[in-house]
């Protein structure tokens, strides 16, 4: 489990506590007062990237130790650090709902070998349990994927203790579909381009207009030989 050392907030206001390299935040529960805190930000950006807003983090240094999420982190606009942090803090044996993202490993024989396509169908799930039982991530094994049309449903997700989800164990999460031959599409034949007969003729006849055809040659009658 990810773990953080806190302190308490003093008077020092926000913009003092952030250039000395902490971030504020504060710790807040359906049973937890609400109490300021500061920490520092490096410890704050290396935790975060661990646990994300999915996995437990234990605060330390209050007393007693707290089991938190991330619940919510402000960034600066203009450099993207944290500006400030919320911490939800859960009673023993509460349970949270939240989406777990799948995490696809390794590499499919029916894609490599033969020519399928990989089609992910979930990217995460949303499951229910106790905060400490969350995993970070689902892994899916793609090495599982040995032939076309082979798939991986929800069945064959193995779930911790205590942690549970709605749908249903035939839901597909990943498979491998043959790959289809896009249709080669003709070229539109353009209509304007397409003389009718009717305008054929018409053209035939502007273009004989104003053209004087010769006179046909006199026939000269032959006279009888007396």
């Amino acid at each position: 489990m990810t773990k953080l050392t806190v302190q308490k907030r003093t008077e020092k206001k926000a913009a003092a506590l952030r250039r000395e390299g902490f971030v504020p935040a504060v710790i807040y529960g359906r049973k937890e007062e609400s109490t300021p805190v500061a920490l520092p930000l490096r410890d704050f950006e290396k935790a975060y990237a661990e646990a994300g807003e999915t996995s437990i983090v234990e605060i330390q240094g209050l007393g007693e130790d707290k089991d938190v999420m991330i619940h919510e982190v402000v960034y600066d606009p203009l450099t993207g650090k944290p500006l400030h942090v919320d911490f939800y803090a859960f009673e023993k044996g509460q349970k949270v709902t939240v989406s777990i993202p799948f995490e696809f490993v390794g590499e499919s024989p029916a894609v490599d070998k033969l020519g399928g396509v990989l089609v992910k169908v979930m990217h995460e799930l949303e499951v229910e349990g106790e905060p400490k039982f969350l995993p970070h991530e689902f892994k899916i094994d793609l090495s599982a994927l040995k032939e076309l049309h082979d798939k991986v449903t929800i069945a064959d997700i193995a779930f911790p203790a205590g942690v549970t989800t709605e749908a249903k164990p035939e839901d597909v999460i990943v498979m491998v579909d043959e790959a289809k031959e896009e249709p080669v599409e003709e070229t539109p034949m353009d209509l304007s381009q397409i003389e009718t007969s009717v305008e054929r003729g018409k053209k035939e006849e502007e273009g004989t207009e104003g053209v004087t055809s010769a006179p046909a040659p006199e026939k000269k009658e032959e006279k009888k030989k007396e």
